[in-house]
């Protein structure tokens, strides 16, 4: 929860717990979340990248909310049906490119040129 919005409390359990970086949290249903998941739809770029420069995992997700046109474009010109993948909660693409703010900018007007909602 701390990765949602926290920078501090996030550094501190890392610290004390490096196996939390690419921890997941069963929400049940198959929502599935790690740290990473939760600053990406939330938009938090200091956090996602602070997790990213420890070793998380970068996804689809993450690369769309930090406005990584290359690696979405990628992704998507090789598995079309990305597009319409969901994220923790259900979350679309779309949605979290959109709460990465101005510097996803590139990535919404793609992902909307591609049909994706």
């Amino acid at each position: 929860m701390a990765a949602h919005g926290k920078l501090d409390r996030t550094q501190e359990l890392l610290l004390q717990e490096p196996g939390l970086l690419n921890a997941t949290w069963d929400w049940g249903a198959g929502d599935f979340e790690t740290g990473l998941g939760g600053a990406s739809h939330m938009g938090n770029r200091e956090i996602a990248n602070f997790l990213l420069s420890k070793g998380a995992r970068m996804d689809i997700f993450t690369a769309a909310m930090l406005g990584k046109l290359e690696i979405i474009q990628t992704i998507i010109k090789i598995y079309p049906d990305m597009i319409s993948c969901k994220g923790p909660h259900g979350i679309s693409l779309l949605k979290h490119a959109k709460a990465g703010g101005k510097e996803s900018g590139p990535v919404v007007a793609f992902l909307e040129t591609q049909g994706a909602k």
